[in-house]
């Protein structure tokens, strides 16, 4: 273990023992009031994989509901079950960024990966772990006539042909999940199934990495399992004393049954920091009522409405699977998050923290979208680990400040990997970003001075003490990757800055002079600026189209879209910027397209959909975030990486389960409906004409201003801006006169032709209606 301490708040939550059930029957009224919508997960039957299950979880705990044989499955998950032995062969004395130039330098690249690469894909461990099943034998029930994922309340529900009717969810901020049968034909309890660590898989995984490799490789001792009355404990140890416990029981009362599970864990190092706590009485209608509530004020946040039924049904179960996954007293979203792989495997890419874009394509949606109190979850996390990644800098870059591992256990600790993006010397600059976009988003001063700009600074430090001056007196790099561009070989290390490392180093040093500025730091804003100044320009074809780095231009089509970093996410080319800009965008996006999609996975789609409103390209926004939806996902809306219509979307047709592409769909639709990273709010900025009808309520924007428009016949109609700090902002104006319906300590004035500046009081709000 590192010398990383969870917090207390995390500990207190995860660790609450459900110890005590109370049978309640649930009044009629209460099933009737779920709330059943048009984008919900609707089937005839109940799924048969796990990979397309009805999926529950509140950031802590996780469930899928599937079919497999004759018995209901809930695939239990816990956040924090986790394998964390250090990953073997890595820790030695040539784990230093000096090193590895050296041996770049002399082209002698076979040791490097020997030492920092294959350990990630031969070794079983460090690892996220699964839980454990709970099956419920449905034989002679008749066949399900449906299944469905409410997902307003966040209820699953299936029916059966005798009458009997399941209802399941995880309790919204209680680490509990819930079962209740209904119009039962008999007596009945559940079994419950421990992940086989004992026993060998019997099928080999043809890629291990990508396939999951086998849990009995860990090393477990089968842990036991219990039945006392209707009580079913299961105790599991694994590496290091790390140990955990699934507990489940239930009640009968006629034909009704209601219970309840629950996964607890225990790391030996952090004993001394739980405090007691009692066993709670718990009722499924109250807990129900409360998990309603939660999820109720969830969904108020914000809203939309767009006239394709494909992007908005998707757009509706994203933001409910990122209300499933991301707490703020919880640890981030992670590649599978609180829903690992059930079959019998360690997850797909061990279920890590992927920080070369995977963990930050999670959270895009989250500021746009109005759910920054779920967004903070990931900087609570980076800021627990800050001791481990100042001592993995020291260690690996032999500088000051932070950087951060790349691949990462749930503590930060390195995992090694293909290092250019494993151990990246910008990782901890792109982790920057959304330190910046909260800030941005929220206008909180505290967080500002508190962390944000530590963050930046730190930072900053790294970088500076990293890069060299050449002759010229341009910063860069001594050696520079573009992550996963040539894989992990030595032709994937660039002599000159990569436009990927470039834009992420422009980005943190302009932020560090945005911060400085903010907190009245003149001294280090002066600082900053001026290493600012000393970025080279990004490297350009005579066609004006991004590059690669300057030696390579974009010339084969890959997943990663890391040469454009500099339009989206970090908005450092900008359209708005004028033409030269734009010719930058149109021709780096015109050639993505050309190149073709033939090695994309489905979050390239995704991320697609971004850079492509970037441009003001609504149809080809959209066509995008269509590809997406309907190629590359599973009937639960799952992302599977691969093309599953097998069509030629990508010549990837595997599906291994992962997060980021489902976020990243719901960020780049709205991304279409309203963008304010230039310095001013624009609505319906990329939308194709097509979209007469569209609308949305209390989208974010930088500057802590909800926004709110209507679209009809073709129009823009009424715009309404509220502030939470009160501020100015400038608005782009989309009608040629307007008129104040309703104003609320807020004033209006006209600037350039096509814009008003608002200014506004904290909680003021204006709206302003087409004439």
């Amino acid at each position: 273990m590192t010398t990383n301490t969870f917090r207390m708040k995390w500990f207190r939550h995860l660790l609450t023992p459900i110890t005590c059930v109370y049978f309640l029957a649930l009044p009629p009224a209460t099933a009737q009031s779920l709330q059943a919508g048009p984008h919900d997960l609707q089937f005839a039957q109940l799924p048969t994989r796990w990979d397309e299950a009805l999926p529950l979880g509140n950031g802590t705990l996780g469930a899928l509901i599937w079919q497999k044989a004759n018995h209901v499955r809930f695939s239990l998950d816990r956040v924090d079950l986790w394998d964390l032995r250090p990953m073997k062969g890595i820790d030695r004395p040539e784990f230093s960024y000096r090193w590895v130039q050296g041996q770049v330098m002399k082209k002698d690249y076979k040791i490097v990966q020997e030492y920092f690469d294959k350990p990630y894909d031969q070794e079983p461990g460090p690892t996220k772990i699964p839980g454990a099943a709970l099956e419920f034998d449905t034989q002679g029930w008749g066949a399900v006539q449906s299944a469905r994922l409410l997902i307003r309340d966040a209820v699953a529900e299936v029916k059966w042909q005798n009458g009997a009717v399941l209802r399941s969810f995880v309790h919204a901020t209680e680490p509990v999940g819930w079962f209740r049968f209904e119009n039962l034909p008999a007596r009945f309890s559940p079994t419950l199934i421990p992940p086989a660590y004992g026993k060998p898989v019997q099928e080999k995984a043809e890629n291990a990495v990508v396939d999951g490799d086998d849990l009995v490789r860990l090393g477990y001792a089968q842990g036991m399992v219990s039945r006392q009355n209707n009580k079913i404990t299961y105790h599991q140890t694994g590496w290091g004393g790390f140990t955990y416990d699934v507990t489940v029981q239930w009640t009968q009362k006629g034909k009704t049954v209601e219970g309840t599970w629950t996964i607890t864990s225990d790391y030996p190092q952090k004993k001394k920091t739980l405090v007691p706590i009692k066993p709670v009485g718990r009722t499924y209608a109250a807990d129900l009522a409360s998990h309603r509530d939660w999820w109720h004020r969830f969904w108020s946040k914000s809203s939309l409405h767009v006239p394709d039924p494909v992007l908005l049904k998707q757009w509706h179960l994203e933001t409910y699977k990122f209300g499933a996954t991301a707490r703020a007293d919880t640890p981030p979203i992670s590649l599978q998050a609180v829903w690992t792989a059930d079959n019998g495997r360690i997850p797909p890419w061990k279920g890590d923290y992927h920080h070369d874009l995977n963990t930050q394509l999670s959270y895009w949606p989250s500021y746009s979208g109005n759910h920054l109190e779920e967004s903070i979850g990931y900087i609570n996390h980076l800021e627990e680990n800050l001791p481990t990644y100042r001592d993995y800098t020291k260690r690996f870059f032999g500088t000051d400040g932070i950087a951060v591992p790349g691949v990462t256990t749930l503590t930060g600790k390195e995992m090694g990997g293909w290092i250019q993006y494993s151990l990246s010397p910008t990782v901890s600059s792109w982790l920057a970003h959304h330190y910046y976009l909260q800030w941005k988003y929220s206008q909180d001063a505290n967080f500002l001075r508190q962390k944000a700009y530590p963050w930046l600074k730190g930072v900053a430090q790294h970088l500076e003490q990293v890069t060299v001056l050449d002759e010229n007196g341009k910063r860069k790099l001594p050696i520079s990757s573009s992550p996963e561009i040539k894989n992990n070989s030595l032709e994937a290390w660039f002599t000159t800055n990569t436009n990927y490392d470039l834009a992420l180093m422009k980005f943190v040093f302009k932020a560090a002079t945005e911060m400085a500025t903010a907190l009245g730091n003149d001294t280090d804003a002066k600082r900053w600026q001026a290493i600012q100044n000393q970025w080279d320009e990004f490297a350009l074809t005579e066609q004006k189209e991004l590059m690669f780095a300057a030696s390579l231009p974009y010339n084969e089509s890959h997943r990663h879209f890391s040469h454009v970093m500099a339009i989206h996410p970090l908005g450092l080319i900008r359209w708005e910027d004028g033409e030269a800009s734009q010719q930058i965008i149109r021709n780096s996006l015109a050639l993505l397209d050309r190149v073709g999609p033939d090695w994309w996975c489905g979050y390239s789609y995704a991320w697609l959909g971004s850079l492509k409103a970037r441009a003001k390209d609504g149809n080809g926004a959209r066509e995008a975030l269509h590809t997406f939806a309907s190629a590359f996902c599973s009937p639960n809306s799952f992302h599977l990486n691969g093309d599953q219509t097998k069509s030629g979307k990508s010549k990837f047709t595997y599906r291994p389960f992962t997060l980021e592409g489902n976020f990243a769909f719901a960020a780049g639709l709205q991304e279409m409906l309203i963008q304010s990273y230039a310095g001013f709010i624009e609505v319906f900025p990329a939308i194709p004409a097509s979209w007469q009808e569209s609308s949305f309520t209390d989208l974010r924007t930088e500057g802590a201003f909800l926004v709110s428009a209507q679209r009809r016949d073709g129009a823009v109609t009424e715009i309404t801006v509220k502030s939470e700090k009160g501020g100015t902002t400038r608005l782009k104006l989309p009608f040629r006169k307007h008129s104040i319906k309703a104003s609320k300590q807020a004033t209006v004035e006209p600037t350039e032709a096509g814009f008003v500046t608002v200014k506004l009081q904290p909680g003021g709000s204006v709206t302003l209606v087409n004439q």
